[in-house]
């Protein structure tokens, strides 16, 4: 089990208890309300995300020592800092005195201290409050006591990961084997190339569904199927909080383009059995790594409302394929952003669907192994207040 229990949500347990058996025949999918409830949405908020370890993005918006990044996400504003040591830090983006911002959301700073616009208030990179401007002829007063209040935040392969909770397991815990199956793709070091956002108007649930199956490809990406066959590739076996597997590229493909041609470079360790596999990876709850043979791909996502989602979209690369002559990162832009646009379509379909009131729990095809196990372990969020890394599910769909 990851993080600690929590209470069961605001959904009634006969609705949710179909996914966890044991007959796949017999499995049905969440209920309507796991969709469309502002209830379920605000408890998923704060057990899912708030409990759980999110992606806010990539570390290089600190890279340098006194780096100050300021971000706006989950309801929170926040302040990530990299100290004279190269230590991460994580605050709220609010100033102990009146809360006025410390940096404006969206900016990125380089300054020795963390400095308050509004009454000067100024703080070490670590939190710690250094001067109250005027404050020391106060009786009683003592900055010990105003330490801007702390996040759990770390660094893992080039990304960034907050607990907003404070109370949540290690990241390694978090992560489990991905961190291995990762090694080949030198993640830390590659850059984002090309970037697209979206705002998708569906739950949350629905785009990490999607992007779990292929079951819907020959109907609505005509494209994929031309360079990877929707009926290959396994799911693979997690150890943490993720779900996933491959699929294969055809014969004549040699990455996920429109042509199946790249003006990129393999990475160095991918083996050539591995330059024939794309990966898709869901990091619950917030992150999807799609690994290819010459690049990585992520969607980051942030629930802002049980029926809107937004979407950042990154394709990075290594240094060795961007310093290449002629590089153009729209051969992988192109394609996924078609193909993104796509599966939004499909998802906010089915959150049209699902909020008109008629829908009831379906059953699940052995192509949509990947959702049973994503859906299963919601549900056992949802009934037993547990994250767990693996269960009964994973040996069940294998």
């Amino acid at each position: 089990m990851l993080a600690r229990p929590f209470p069961p949500a605001p959904l009634d347990a006969a609705d949710v208890e179909p996914l966890l058996l044991d007959d796949f025949g017999a499995v049905r999918t969440l209920p309507r309300d796991a969709y469309v409830s502002e209830e379920v949405f605000a408890w998923e908020r704060r057990h899912f995300f708030d409990g759980g370890w999110v992606c806010i993005g990539r570390s290089d918006k600190v890279a340098n020592p006194r780096d100050q990044w300021a971000l706006e996400g989950g309801g929170l504003s926040v302040l990530v800092t990299r100290d004279e040591d190269g230590r991460l830090h994580a605050f709220h983006n609010a100033c102990r005195h009146r809360g006025h911002e410390l940096v404006g959301v969206g900016e990125c700073v380089n300054r020795r201290h963390i400095a308050c616009p509004y009454h000067s208030w100024a703080y070490a990179l670590d939190g710690r409050l250094r001067t109250a401007t005027r404050f020391s002829d106060i009786p009683g007063f003592d900055p010990d006591d105003y330490p801007l209040r702390r996040l759990a935040v770390e660094e893992w392969q080039g990304w960034l990961f907050l607990n907003v909770s404070g109370d949540g397991p290690p990241l390694a815990d978090w992560v489990g084997n991905l961190d291995a199956l990762l090694e080949r793709w030198p993640t830390a070091t590659m850059t984002v190339q090309a970037r697209h956002e979206y705002v998708v108007r569906a739950n949350w649930k629905t785009i990490v569904e999607n992007y779990l199956e292929c079951y819907h490809c020959p109907a609505i990406h005509p494209e994929l199927c031309r360079v990877s066959p929707p009926e290959s590739g396994t799911a693979e076996a997690p150890t943490g909080l993720w779900i996933g597997g491959y699929m294969e590229l055809a014969d004549h493909a040699e990455t996920m383009s429109l042509d199946g041609r790249t003006s990129g470079s393999r990475m160095p360790e991918v083996s050539d059995e591995l330059a024939r596999k794309i990966h898709y990876y869901a990091l619950f709850p917030s992150i999807l790594i799609s690994p290819h043979p010459d690049y990585v791909m992520t969607h980051r996502l942030e629930p802002r409302s049980p029926g809107e989602t937004y979407v950042e979209c990154s394709w990075l690369f290594t240094p060795e394929s961007v310093e290449q002559p002629g590089f153009d990162p729209s051969f992988a832009e192109d394609f996924w952003h078609l193909t993104n646009k796509q599966d939004f379509d499909a998802c906010e379909s089915v959150t049209r669907g699902l909020a008109a009131g008629g829908y009831v729990p379906g059953p699940l095809d052995y192509r949509e192994t990947s959702v049973r196990r994503f859906m299963g372990k919601v549900a056992r969020g949802y009934l037993e207040g547990v994250l767990a890394p693996a269960d009964l599910l994973d040996a069940a769909v294998a």
